[in-house]
């Protein structure tokens, strides 16, 4: 079945039968890109445009290979050569290449609300958020809790430690929303002047101490700081910030034993986590970046495909 919806903009917009949805898709997924010739022909004719306003690695690329391996057809849009360097508008923008009858488009933007207002105006196309401003990024939230599941047996009753810069992070959003929905406890940590007053209308718990999220954690998610968006001074200094929120192996003592470390990259090593922990057997970093292939994967799926008969 496919999703309700034919736009992925938010996890605010799914439900937790479509949640699990695009879970179980992503599991039957991963086996594809362990095989010799990581390739099915289930999206074959279809295209995907990945519309990034932003710089990006892993998500744009992830997008890119899923839709390979599904057999579709995948074009990056350079920002920097396109016309939007001539002052075309997102709108006129999306107009043009909705006109060359694509079926799907990613966008990524440093305004909120950006995807959606692509999608009314792209009447025949399937819109992904790949991240909005600081507001949602549902694909990153959808592979981090199905990372977690490959750890813990229930996303139901884990205590989850989200640390910080919390007020510039979709990232944050997304995955509050996503893990409150699904039965998790979580906490943010951050600097006051990180954590938007918001935050408490969520459904978590908010502290400005790091050992008071970090005890009995079963996830500890930290979050790049983000200083392409932060226009003023939030923290004294690095070392300041290290000292009182950056992760080492002496306030993951305060974490369960079992707990897993997570991070959506890229990481600021000696920022917000110690070199050493990004290495560390509890570490499942790289973890994420394998499953985003497959989610992603997962989504194009069921919004190009899951109508028809597919060959896995």
């Amino acid at each position: 079945m496919p999703l309700r919806d034919r736009h992925l903009l938010g996890i605010e917009d799914l439900d937790l039968d479509e949640i699990e949805l695009i879970l179980n898709t992503s599991r039957s997924f991963k086996e594809i890109s362990t095989r010799s010739i990581k390739k099915v022909p289930t999206l074959r004719g279809k295209s995907l445009i990945n519309l990034f306003y932003e710089p990006s690695t892993r998500t744009r690329s992830s997008f890119e290979i899923a839709a390979k391996r599904l057999g579709a057809d995948s074009i990056n849009i350079n920002i920097s050569t396109s016309s939007v360097s001539k002052g075309e508008s997102l709108i006129d923008t999306g107009k043009n290449l909705q006109s060359m009858n694509p079926d799907i488009i990613a966008i990524r933007h440093s305004a909120a609300g950006a995807p959606h207002l692509l999608a009314q105006y792209c009447k025949s196309t399937s819109i992904v958020n790949a991240g909005d401003g600081m507001h949602e990024h549902p694909t990153q939230a959808l592979l981090d809790v199905l990372t977690i599941l490959d750890h813990k047996k229930s996303i139901e009753g884990l205590h989850v430690a989200i640390v910080g810069d919390i007020a510039h992070s979709r990232v944050a959003r997304s995955n509050v929303l996503l893990l409150v929905k699904m039965g998790a406890h979580v906490c943010v940590c951050g600097p006051p002047t990180l954590i938007p007053m918001e935050f408490e209308s969520y459904g978590v718990k908010v502290t400005y101490h790091i050992k008071e999220a970090l005890q009995g954690a079963d996830v500890v998610m930290m979050l790049r700081t983000q200083k392409e968006r932060q226009r003023d001074v939030f923290y004294p200094s690095v070392k300041e910030y290290f000292a009182l929120y950056g992760l080492n192996m002496e306030k993951m003592k305060w974490a369960k034993r079992s707990a897993i470390v997570m991070h959506p990259g890229p990481i600021n090593r000696g920022i917000e986590i110690d070199p050493e922990l990004a290495e560390a057997g509890f570490s499942v970093i790289f973890e994420q970046v394998t499953n985003g292939v497959a989610v992603r994967m997962a989504v194009l799926y069921l919004l190009l495909g899951a109508s028809e008969e597919a060959d896995l």
